[in-house]
C-alpha cells in the first residue's frame, strides 16, 4: 500500500475565466428568457381579477409562502418597503414600453393599458385587441441571477488572476476553500464519470455547479440581495436541464446512438427497447429539472411553514403564539442550517448526474486502454 501524496494541481486543465464567463452569460440569458416567457404566458385581453375591498390585513401563511417562492416584479425589502423593478414590454402596435413596476402600485393601478393580474403577470387590458405581448421585464429572479452571476465572475476571475500572479504556489486565503472544491469536482466528478475526455467538459461542470450552489446560498439569505427562489423556479431548472440535454446528445458518439437505436439484442426486441431508450433520453433531463425544482422549493416552504406557526397559533390566542414562538424559531433555525447542506447536495447531485450522462454519451466501447 503506497501513501497518497498531494501534488500541486495542473490548472492548465481547468477552464479559463473567459470560458466560464461565456457559459454563465449564455445560461443566464436562456434562463432569463424562459423565466419571462413562463411568467407572462397569459393571453392579451385577459380581464384583471376583481380587487377585494380594503379591510383589516390578517396574517395569511399560505399567501406569505406562495409570494416568497413565486417570482415578482418588485423585491420586498422590509415592512411595506419594496424595490420596484423595470417592466419591459414589447407589442407590435405599441413597440417597446419600459417603466417602473412601481407604476402598478402593487397591482392596484393600471399604467399605459398594462396591469398585474392575480398571478403577478403583466396583462394588457384592451380586450378588443388580440395582439400578443412579450414580457422581458427584469423580475426578482432575473435580478437575483444577475447578482449571482456577477458574484461568480468576480470570484472566479479573481482566482484565475491570483494563479497567474503566483504560479505553482500554495493557495492562500479564499483559495484554500475554493481549490479543494474545484479539485473535488475535477477528480471525483468529471474525471471519474466522464473519463479521458473530461477536460473539454470542465467549463460546463464548474459553471453548472457554482451557478446552482451560489443561487441556493443566496436564496437562504432572508434580506436583499438574498431571498429569491431562483433554483426553485421551474423555468430556470428547465434551462439548466436543456443545456445538459443538448450537450449530451450533441456530443454523443456513434456507440451512444447505436445503443439507443440498434441495441445488441434480437431484432424482435427493438419494438420494445428502442422506444424505452428514446424515452430515457428525454426523461433524464426532465428528472434533473424536477429534482432541483422540487427540493429547493420544498426547503423554502418548510422553513416558512415553521416560521408561520407563530402567527397561526397567535391568531388563536396571543399567549399561545408567544409560547410556541421559541419552538418555531428553533425549528426554523434547524431547517435553515439543514438547507445549507441541501444547497450543496442539490448542486452536487445535479452536477454529478450531468457528468454521468455525458460520460455515457462520449464513452468509446472496446477501447484498448482504459484507466
Amino acid at each position: 500500500m503506497h501513501a497518497k501524496t498531494k501534488q500541486m494541481p495542473d490548472f492548465s486543465t481547468l477552464p479559463s475565466g473567459h470560458r466560464i464567463q461565456k457559459f454563465l452569460f449564455a445560461a443566464l440569458f436562456c434562463a432569463f428568457f424562459a423565466l419571462n416567457v413562463s411568467a407572462s404566458g397569459s393571453e392579451t385581453g385577459e380581464k384583471a381579477a376583481h380587487e377585494a375591498p380594503h379591510q383589516e390585513a390578517k396574517m395569511d401563511p399560505g399567501k406569505l409562502i406562495m409570494e416568497h417562492i413565486a417570482d415578482s416584479h418588485d423585491w420586498h425589502l422590509w415592512g411595506h418597503t419594496s424595490l420596484p423593478l423595470p417592466v419591459i414590454i414589447y407589442t407590435k402596435s405599441l413597440g417597446l414600453s419600459v417603466f417602473s413596476s412601481g407604476k402598478f402600485n402593487h397591482g392596484h393601478d393600471t399604467y399605459q393599458g398594462f396591469k398585474l393580474n392575480e398571478k403577478n403577470q403583466v396583462i394588457w387590458e384592451n380586450a378588443s385587441n388580440t395582439e400578443s405581448i412579450y414580457d422581458l421585464s427584469i423580475t426578482k429572479n432575473v435580478l437575483a441571477m444577475f447578482i449571482s452571476v456577477f458574484t461568480l465572475l468576480f470570484i472566479l476571475l479573481s482566482v484565475a488572476s491570483s494563479y497567474k500572479k503566483r504560479p505553482g504556489m500554495a493557495p492562500k486565503g479564499f483559495l484554500n476553500i475554493l481549490e479543494p472544491l474545484i479539485l473535488f469536482l475535477r477528480d471525483d466528478v468529471a474525471k471519474s464519470s466522464i473519463g479521458p475526455k473530461y477536460e473539454r467538459f470542465m467549463p460546463l461542470i464548474l459553471s453548472i455547479f457554482f451557478f446552482i450552489f451560489v443561487n441556493n446560498l443566496f436564496g437562504l439569505i432572508p434580506i436583499f440581495p438574498g431571498g429569491a427562489n431562483v433554483t426553485g423556479n421551474i423555468a430556470v431548472t428547465m434551462v439548466l436541464a436543456l443545456v445538459v440535454f443538448v450537450t449530451v446528445n450533441v456530443r454523443g458518439t456513434k456507440d451512444y446512438w447505436k445503443h439507443i437505436f440498434l441495441p445488441d439484442v434480437p431484432k424482435a426486441m427493438y419494438l420494445i427497447l428502442v422506444p424505452i431508450e428514446i424515452l430515457g433520453v428525454i426523461l433524464k433531463p426532465f428528472v434533473l429539472m424536477l429534482r432541483l425544482f422540487a427540493n429547493i422549493t420544498a426547503g423554502h416552504i418548510i422553513i416558512l411553514g415553521f416560521f408561520s406557526l407563530i402567527f397561526i397559533f397567535g391568531a388563536m390566542s396571543p399567549g399561545l403564539g408567544f409560547a410556541v414562538s421559541p419552538l418555531s424559531v428553533a425549528f426554523t433555525l434547524f431547517m435553515s442550517f439543514l438547507e445549507l447542506l441541501v444547497a450543496f447536495l442539490q448542486a452536487f447531485v445535479f452536477t454529478l448526474l450531468t457528468a454521468i450522462y455525458i460520460g455515457m454519451a462520449v464513452e468509446e466501447h472496446h477501447h484498448p486502454e482504459h484507466h
